[in-house]
C-alpha cells in the first residue's frame, strides 16, 4: 500500500455529493477518503480506479455484490451505507469508525484484559453472525481488519473478497489473507466456510488477549505449518475463555462451534442478537467476482514476480500494511513472505484541533461512580492547595494545563502524520523537534482556558464573600471551581485526555482506585493541616492581595 499520489484519482475534492476532507490510506482497488455528504455523516469514501470497474459487465458485478452487503446492519460492523458503481467515479461508502486497529490498540495499550476481553469477545462474534446472517463469509478477520472504537471491536473489510483457489493468484505466490489468521482448511486449498471465520475469531481473541499471534512469528511457511498442525500458543488466556478459543482454532472445522454457539457462551443472558445464522454459501450464479475481474485484468506474471520494495515498511512482523480508519479492500491479496503492519494515528481528530469522541459504551455504573469519586477527591485536595498557597498552586495548575494541552496537540499531529504516511523511524525525534511548537501553538487555548476558570472562581469568590465566609474556606471554594473549569470547559478534553489515561485505570477496580483515593486524600489532609497551623501563604509575594482594604472576616489566616 502506498499514499504517493497517482494519476487516476481525482483531482476536485468532490466525488457525487460528498465532499472529501482527507486521504486515510490507499490501496490496490482505490483510495479512502474521509469524506462527508452536506448535512450528513463523516464516512470512509473508497474511491474505485477505472481500471478496476473496467466495463459495465464488471460495474454490474460490484452493484450486486454491494446490494447483498447493503443489508448487513450491525453496530459491530462497519457496514456500506451509501455506493455508486455506475458514476464516472465510482465509489463505495461505509461508516466511519474513528480508531485505532486492534493490531495498534494491542501495541500502544497492551492486551486486553479481564471483562474487557469477554466483551471483546462478545461483540466480534456478534459482528461475525451480522455477516454471516445475509449469506456472506468475511474471510480474512485479524486484528488489522477490526477497528476499536473506544472498547468496543469493529469488524471492517468483508463481503468482497470471495477469491478462494484462483489459479491466476496462488501460481505466483499469493494468498488471500494473512498468515497465522487463516484456518487450516484454506491453506489446504479448500473452500472457505462459516467454520473458517470462527478459526480466525479465535486467533484474533488470542492476539487480544495475550498480545502475540497464537501461531508465532517467523517465515510465513513455517507459521502456515503450526496453523495445519493446531500448534497455537494460548498462555496468558484467562482459563474461562481460553476453553471455547482452544476449540474454535481445532484443526478439524468439523470440531469447531458454530457462532452461535460462541454467543450462546459468550452472552449467556442474551442482549444482542443470538439467533443461529444462516449459513454462507458460495453465490452459485455469479463465480467472477470483482477481485476475479481484477486478477483477469492482469497481465501473467512469472513464478518468482516480487511486489516492488515500497509495499512493505520491513521485516518482522505479521501484519499487513492495513488502512485503520476505514477499509483496506477485502479483495487484496497479500504475498505469503510477511510484511509488518503500517500503523496509524491514536489520536483522530479534526480540523478544529479537537479530538473526536470515541463512540465507547458506557463503563458500568460503580466504575463511574468510583471516577467521580477520584476526580472529586483531587478537586478538594487542589482546593485545600490553592487555599493554602493561592499563587504557587494556581501557577503551577496554569502550568500543568498548558503542558498537558501541548502534549495532547502534539500526539495528535503525530497521530496524523502517521496516519497519512506510516511509522517511520524518525518518529520519536519528530515529536520531540515538533514540540515546542506545539507549546506556542497551544498558548492561545489555554489562555481562553484559563480566563474561562477564572471568571468562573471570581464569582465564587464573590458568592463565598456574600455569605461573609472566611478567606481560607473562599479560597479553597474559588480552587475547587477553577480546577473543575480547567477540566471542563473550552479546550478542556485536551485536559482531560491525558488525564483519562490515568484515572480510567485507576478507577477500573477497587483495589487501585481505594490506593489512589487514600493517597490524594493524604494530601488534602496534610494541606488542611499546614492550614491550620500557620494559615495561607502568599510566597512569593509578602502579604495577601487588597490587604489594606476592611473586609469582614477576610482577616490575614482568617
Amino acid at each position: 500500500m502506498t499514499t504517493s499520489p497517482r494519476p487516476d484519482l481525482p483531482e476536485s475534492r468532490t466525488v457525487g455529493d460528498y465532499t472529501l476532507l482527507s486521504r486515510i490510506g490507499e490501496g490496490g482497488m482505490g483510495v479512502v477518503h474521509l469524506a462527508r455528504r452536506p448535512g450528513g455523516d463523516r464516512v470512509a469514501l473508497k474511491v474505485l480506479r477505472p481500471h478496476i470497474v473496467g466495463d459495465d459487465e464488471a460495474r454490474a458485478r460490484l452493484a450486486r455484490e454491494v446490494s447483498s452487503l447493503t443489508r448487513i446492519r450491525s453496530r459491530w460492523v462497519a457496514e456500506i451505507v451509501d455506493a455508486d458503481p455506475w458514476g464516472e467515479v465510482p465509489y463505495v461508502a461505509t461508516r466511519y469508525v474513528p480508531g485505532l486497529s486492534l493490531h495498534d490498540h494491542v501495541v500502544d495499550e497492551g492486551p486486553i484484559t479481564g471483562a474487557d476481553l469477554t466483551w471483546f469477545a462478545g461483540c466480534l462474534a456478534e459482528g461475525l453472525a451480522s455477516v454471516h446472517r445475509v449469506g456472506v463469509l468475511h474471510r480474512d478477520v485479524k486484528p488489522s481488519n477490526v477497528l476499536m472504537e473506544g472498547r468496543t471491536p469493529i469488524l471492517i473489510d468483508f463481503g468482497l473478497a470471495r477469491v478462494a483457489d484462483d489459479p491466476k493468484l496462488t501460481h505466483t505466490g499469493w494468498l488471500l489473507g494473512t498468515p497465522g489468521y487463516l484456518a487450516p482448511e484454506i491453506l489446504y486449498g479448500d473452500d472457505a466456510t462459516s467454520a473458517s471465520d470462527v478459526h480466525s475469531w479465535a486467533a484474533t481473541v488470542a492476539y487480544a488477549g495475550t498480545g502475540r499471534p497464537p501461531f508465532g512469528r517467523g517465515p510465513s511457511m513455517a507459521i502456515m505449518d503450526r496453523v495445519r498442525r493446531g500448534e497455537h500458543e494460548l498462555s496468558g488466556l484467562p482459563a474461562q475463555l481460553r476453553g471455547i478459543v482452544e476449540a474454535a482454532l481445532d484443526p478439524d472445522p468439523a470440531r469447531r462451534p458454530g457462532v452461535d454457539d460462541l454467543l450462546r457462551w459468550l452472552r449467556p443472558d442474551p442482549s444482542g442478537p443470538t439467533a443461529a445464522p444462516v449459513p454462507p454459501v458460495p453465490a452459485a450464479d455469479d463465480p467472477y467476482t470483482i477481485p476475479l475481474a481484477i486478477a483477469a485484468q492482469a497481465p501473467a506474471a512469472a513464478p518468482t514476480d516480487h511486489l516492488p520494495r515500497e509495499t512493505f515498511a520491513g521485516p518482522g512482523d505479521e501484519e499487513p500494511p492495513t488502512l485503520a480508519l476505514s477499509q483496506q479492500s477485502p479483495g487484496e491479496q497479500w504475498p505469503l513472505a510477511p510484511a509488518p503492519h503500517d500503523g496509524w494515528s491514536e489520536d483522530e481528530w479534526s480540523g478544529d484541533g479537537e479530538a473526536w469522541p470515541a463512540q465507547a459504551p458506557r463503563a458500568p455504573w460503580p466504575e463511574r461512580l468510583r471516577r467521580g469519586v477520584l476526580l472529586g477527591t483531587g478537586a478538594v485536595a487542589a482546593g485545600a492547595a490553592i487555599a493554602a498557597y493561592p499563587w504557587l498552586a494556581s501557577l503551577s495548575l496554569l502550568l500543568v494545563t498548558w503542558l498537558l494541552r501541548s502534549g495532547s496537540l502534539a500526539a495528535s499531529a503525530a497521530g496524523d502524520r502517521r496516519r497519512l504516511r506510516g511509522r517511520k523511524w524518525y518518529d520519536g525525534m519528530q515529536f520531540l523537534l515538533a514540540a515546542p511548537w506545539h507549546l506556542v501553538r497551544s498558548i492561545g487555548g489555554t489562555v481562553v482556558l484559563t480566563l474561562w476558570s477564572l471568571g468562573l472562581a471570581v464569582a465564587a469568590a464573590l458568592i463565598c464573600y456574600a455569605v461573609a465566609a472566611g478567606l481560607t474556606t473562599t479560597l479553597a471554594v474559588a480552587g475547587m471551581v477553577f480546577v473543575t473549569s480547567l477540566w471542563l470547559g473550552p479546550g478542556g478534553s485536551r485536559v482531560r485526555a491525558p488525564l483519562s489515561r490515568v484515572v480510567n485505570p485507576a478507577s477500573a477496580s477497587a483495589r487501585p482506585w481505594v490506593v489512589a483515593v487514600f493517597l490524594v486524600a493524604v494530601v488534602a489532609f496534610a494541606l488542611s493541616l499546614r492550614l491550620d497551623a500557620v494559615g495561607t501563604s502568599w510566597a512569593p509575594a509578602s502579604d495577601q492581595p487588597f490587604a489594606g482594604l476592611s473586609l469582614p472576616g477576610w482577616l490575614p489566616g482568617g
